[in-house]
């Protein structure tokens, strides 16, 4: 059977970034065709190697952010190092890195050093704070972008402190917005035929999928406050929890859905109340909605709730683990968590590619390799022989 094509086929990328934005830019690309050479230090992995849980002193974050990259070792701070690092630029599309600014023009590296071996190279610059301005410097982790961007600050309950996702929610955004950015210069250098710098801070994407605030506070002097699970432009809009000690999530962003869950908790005479006709008046009466479809909640196990919102057409979803994710038979049914075998661990489970297409998909050919597996691999396609490879590693620069 003849493998469906990719839609970046042909494309390669050199994947010099850690923690975690740039590499998970460059695994998105990599799930679609892209050649993904991952770039490690010789002595210094990848930290997301050791990030987390490990099985049989294998990381398993690895596993699924390094998947469909060939992993290779460079110390790009050596000449012999960075004399390679150039030849394999010379035939890349794409450079991702992550180092503070400054850092690869202190090892001759720079974006000029690059454009001039390749003037068709995008170079993906992926920092804290960007390549200028007062924080360019400092050291930048989703954490800062999450608490200076506002997230933070509007996230938890009224009376307690601003709360921090508990994985990479920024890191996350930044990677879309990286993969976004990189197919958007490489259609650029299509009509142009010249690469260009991406530069991408970690503190502006999730900025932008925040909405508008700047906006609102531009023209209001608006603050949106911590509101919990409640929504201040909607209401019934929480979780409530089950007769079973689960719990459901309600949404009612429509006017038509909030009709329908009043309807169906036995509250009716809700829907003709003047303040029930627009989302911000429901949301200054949230203690009032939520008593209603809460209690109605409470008296019955989740399974009889979901149902019987489904049957109303009312927005609703179970509040799920892990566990719950792995058995939920609509993600079964998107093999959303799909299987790869893998030669170290055997089969394992993770996300599958991002979306579908239904032309050109794309797929999960291997999962995160073993450090610097493919070295020579790569290397001796770039025409290196085995002396030279000898030569760079008495030298220390694989």
């Amino acid at each position: 059977m003849t493998p469906a094509p990719t839609p970046l086929a042909g494309l390669r990328v050199l994947d010099l970034a850690t923690l975690f934005a740039g590499p998970l830019a460059a695994t998105m690309l990599g799930d679609f065709g892209a050649d993904v050479v991952k770039v490690e230090h010789p002595e210094r992995p990848d930290p997301s190697r050791g990030h987390g849980p490990s099985k049989d002193g294998i990381g398993l974050w690895w596993k699924l952010l390094g998947r469909n990259k060939r992993a290779i070792t460079l110390d790009l701070s050596k000449p012999g190092g960075r004399d390679t690092l150039l030849r394999l630029a010379a035939g890349a599309d794409v450079v991702v890195e992550n180092f503070r600014p400054g850092t690869l023009e202190r090892w001759g590296l720079g974006w000029d050093d690059l454009r001039e071996v390749n003037p068709r190279l995008v170079l993906t610059r992926v920092t804290g704070f960007g390549q200028y301005g007062p924080y360019a410097h400092r050291p930048g982790f989703g954490t800062l972008a999450e608490a200076m961007s506002g997230f933070a600050a509007m996230t938890g309950e009224p009376d307690a402190p601003p709360v921090l996702p508990p994985f990479g929610l920024a890191d996350s955004i930044a990677a879309l917005a990286t993969a976004y950015a990189v197919l958007t210069a490489l259609a650029a250098r299509d009509r142009t035929g010249e690469g260009q710098v991406v530069d991408m801070a970690i503190i502006e994407p999730i900025l932008t999928v925040l909405g508008p605030h700047p906006l609102w506070y531009d023209q209001l002097g608006h603050v949106q406050p911590r509101t919990g699970n409640r929504s201040a432009n909607n209401a019934p809009r929480n979780t409530y929890r089950t007769a079973d000690g689960t719990w459901v999530a309600v949404s009612t962003s429509a006017q038509s859905v909030a009709e329908r869950v009043m309807r169906l908790v036995g509250r009716p005479e809700l829907i003709e109340e003047p303040w029930f006709a627009s989302g911000a008046g429901r949301a200054r009466h949230a203690d009032v909605l939520d008593t209603a479809v809460g209690d109605w909640i409470a008296r019955r196990p989740r399974a009889e709730v979901l149902a019987a919102f489904e049957a109303a057409e009312a927005a609703v979803a179970p509040v799920q683990d892990v566990r719950d994710v792995m058995a939920d038979p609509q993600y079964q049914a998107l093999d959303t968590v799909t299987t790869v075998d893998d030669p170290e661990l055997g089969p394992i489970r993770m996300q599958n590619v991002l979306f579908r297409l239904s032309a050109t998909p794309g797929s999960i050919r291997w999962a995160g390799r073993p450090h610097g597996a493919d070295t020579e691999e790569v290397l001796t396609e770039l025409g290196l022989t085995p002396g030279d490879l000898k030569e760079l590693r008495e030298a220390g620069a694989v």
